[in-house]
């Protein structure tokens, strides 16, 4: 009895179980033959080589059709478990194969993250809603790790000095413009200043080599003023809102991070200055030689055509 059990389940295709449930669905062989498409003949053929397997009728031949017995029932039963799982997994394997599912990690610095990956990614999400995407913020040299080690499939960040070129296939990203960013009541706000009206107010900001806070020394430097004296270093956002609506702080951001805020909280402004505070253009990255998975070759297609 073991041994027809094994025979039946390694005999067993998705073409017998199909006919069974079509023969029960329809309760006459010809019907059942022309819903699964073969001729009753062949239905017939395959409807013994299933029962011999299975050591037993599984359905009673009557007048006006045929029964399922109760072992059909339990092989009905069952079949269509099955047979729902292989459709499943057909259109699961059609979506992954489109790219139209599946899963996608992708890492990038604040600005391009809010910039550019948010829109490219809800633009896909429309259209594909199966996708199961993450994205992680973090300093360039954090993400630059991840891509190495597999964590994700492609980064929008910066490449140090110290980071071999070689390894990677990088896409030109975009310049970034820094703003400061502070509490609709400051005292600055509401015109146009220069950065050494700044100087006397407390900055938080991310901390030394980091991007912005390079781009904001240059800027004092570059304009010949010293670098602001009293500093928060953070490279937390949260952190930085809580300083900056709880005082007269002052939190250097991208611009696009900065309009972002400002339109969701009235109590936040940007103060404009008269000196332009630019970071270095990001890049988008993937490990060379490295294949991606189709839903990720769409989602970085979409931030390729937004850059």
């Amino acid at each position: 009895m073991i041994g027809m059990v094994h025979s039946l389940a390694y005999r067993l295709k998705p073409a017998h179980l199909r006919l069974i449930r079509a023969i029960h669905d329809n309760g006459k062989l010809q019907l059942a033959a022309d819903a699964v498409g073969m001729s009753q003949p062949a239905a017939s053929r395959m409807l013994s080589e299933i029962e011999s397997d299975a050591g037993g009728a599984l359905f009673e031949r009557l007048p006006k059709g045929m029964a399922a017995t109760p072992m059909g029932v339990a092989f009905v039963r069952h079949a269509r478990v099955i047979l729902a799982e292989v459709e499943t997994l057909a259109g699961e394997i059609a979506q992954l194969r489109d790219g139209t599912a599946g899963a996608v990690r992708v890492g990038a610095v604040t600005g391009p993250a809010v910039g550019v990956l948010v829109p490219a990614l809800t633009w896909l999400r429309a259209r594909m809603p199966d996708i199961r995407p993450t994205i992680e913020v973090a300093p360039s040299a954090t993400l630059i790790r991840g891509l190495e080690e597999g964590r994700f499939d492609f980064v929008l960040a910066r490449i140090g000095f110290e980071t071999d070129t070689r390894a990677y296939q990088a896409y030109p990203g975009r310049r970034e413009n820094v703003c400061l960013l502070a509490r609709a009541s400051h005292p600055l706000a509401g015109r146009r200043v220069s950065l050494a009206e700044t100087l006397p107010f407390e900055f938080v900001i991310q901390e030394p080599g980091s991007p912005i806070r390079k781009a904001l020394e240059n800027a004092f430097l570059g304009n010949r003023l010293r670098t602001p004296a009293r500093i928060t270093n953070s490279s937390s956002l949260l952190i930085a809102l809580s300083l900056v609506t709880g005082s007269d702080a002052i939190a250097p951001q991208t611009r696009e991070v900065a309009e972002m805020l400002t339109k969701r909280k009235s109590d936040l402004t940007v103060i404009e200055t008269d000196e332009d505070i630019a970071v270095s253009s990001f890049l988008v990255l993937q490990i060379r030689h490295r294949q991606l998975s189709p839903v990720a070759e769409n989602l970085l297609d979409e931030v390729l055509r937004r850059l």
